[in-house]
């Protein structure tokens, strides 16, 4: 038997990429909110949220009631989120977060928060469709139009560690993953009677994933795909028959066994 690291079937700990993506989304929520000093960021009660990907498009956009620590915790982490769990927002694919503290409407009522939040996400939206190169996000729900709105500035955060990025952005691995979204996304379109913007989320989708495999393409130039360093491997040459197998092959012992 081969010796090398054992196996710990019996570990409690989650697997250490997702260990430090959390501790990166933990470390972000206690940033101190600029709107408020002497607060951070996780204790907002209310405000406006962006995801973008690796490329630095924008593709999701969202608003909290609750406070940024509770929604986006439902988003990233595996916890409840319509979002996700309908194939709308992949959060492999959230590379950097987006935050902007309302504590002016965090103060009041919890049931009017929504109604003051309204335009203020609107404003998100439109700023994050001016920004999209394909004019286009992944929210399923429409925002409720509203008049623009002055926005503070935001708290701009990383989520994906260095160490984390090359294995994350990797392109072969964004392409299998966005994908994988699509083809769920367009399974739940044949279950269930589906809204207008969850078509339109596909149709977003598959452009950004059309997107992705032609610059992949073009940024391969045509040339061999062989790992760094084999630039001489020829795959058939990997399976050729070593010569003491052909001696065998050939031998009477061999044809005994086609009798």
């Amino acid at each position: 038997m081969p010796y090398g690291p054992r196996i710990d079937i019996s570990t409690t700990s989650l697997p250490r990429e997702v260990q430090a993506i959390r501790h990166a989304i933990a470390l972000a929520l206690k940033a101190d909110d600029p709107q408020r000093p002497g607060q951070t960021l996780g204790q907002a009660r209310a405000g406006v949220y962006a995801f973008y990907d690796f490329d630095g498009e924008p593709i999701y956009v969202g608003q909290t009631a609750e406070g940024f620590g509770i929604r986006i915790g439902r988003h990233l982490t595996g916890q409840r989120s319509d979002a996700v769990a309908r194939h709308v927002l992949d959060p492999f694919e959230v590379h950097t977060v987006s935050m902007w503290s309302l504590p002016e409407i965090g103060d009041l009522p919890y049931k009017e928060r929504k109604a003051a939040l309204d335009p203020y996400g609107f404003t998100v939206y439109q700023k994050l469709l001016r920004e999209s190169t394909f004019g286009a996000i992944l929210n399923e729900g429409d925002f409720h139009p509203g008049p623009p709105q002055e926005l503070p500035a935001p708290v701009v955060r990383i989520i994906v560690p260095d160490d984390i990025f090359p294995d994350r952005s990797h392109p072969d691995v964004r392409i299998a993953r966005q994908a994988r979204t699509i083809s769920l996304l367009a399974s739940s379109v044949t279950e269930r009677r589906v809204s207008a913007g969850a078509r339109r989320t596909l149709a977003t989708q598959t452009a950004r994933l059309n997107a992705l495999i032609q610059r992949r393409f073009e940024a391969l130039d045509r040339r061999s795909e062989a790992p760094e360093g084999l630039d001489d491997f020829a795959p058939e040459d990997s399976f050729a028959e070593p010569d003491y197998l052909s001696e065998f092959y050939d031998s009477d012992e061999f044809s005994d066994f086609d009798e």
